[in-house]
């Protein structure tokens, strides 16, 4: 496995992260829990590999308690980028004083769920309906979502910190 590191996204990164958000979101655009987010005005973490590639990016906003993750990806599934990400999430949380770290993802999203969970979040809540509502603010959001599954609920996940 290619050593990843983590680090604040830079000027010289935006084409690497706007590619990444493209492919995996269609856009700079992203929906969750009724609020439409332009992920080039958020802050970003990115993964980088030993040759200094953007191999994945993480996208959050910090309010209150909790630092949210609004968006991650990565470049290929399985290569540590995602894991080194929530964890550089965690640790950036954890000094800015926060207690939990959350995210929101779609009731079809299995791969996601697995990740998640693997990773020390929980399923918190379940928004019904709020991807039905999301496709008022982002009308490309499919019907169907991955492996057939009709597509319309948020998922809310969670992890305290100090666990």
């Amino acid at each position: 496995m290619t050593r990843i590191t983590v680090r604040r996204a830079e000027a010289g990164d935006r084409q690497a992260v706007d590619a990444l958000h493209h492919r995996e979101w269609g856009g700079p655009y992203v929906v969750a829990q009724d609020v439409r987010h332009d992920l080039r005005t958020l802050p970003t973490l990115v993964a980088v590999d030993g040759a200094g590639t953007v191999v994945g990016a993480l996208t959050y906003h910090c309010a209150g308690d909790g630092l949210e993750v609004v968006a991650i990806v990565a470049a290929e599934s399985g290569g540590g980028a995602g894991t080194a990400l929530l964890d550089a999430a965690a640790d950036l949380a954890r000094a800015d004083g926060r207690a939990r770290l959350w995210l929101v993802t779609s009731n079809d999203n299995l791969r996601a769920l697995r990740f998640y969970q693997r990773r020390g979040l929980r399923l918190v809540g379940v928004d019904v309906g709020a991807v039905d509502r999301a496709r008022r603010l982002k009308p490309s959001i499919p019907e169907v979502g991955q492996h057939g599954i009709p597509l319309h609920d948020e998922l809310i996940l969670q992890r305290h910190l100090a666990d």
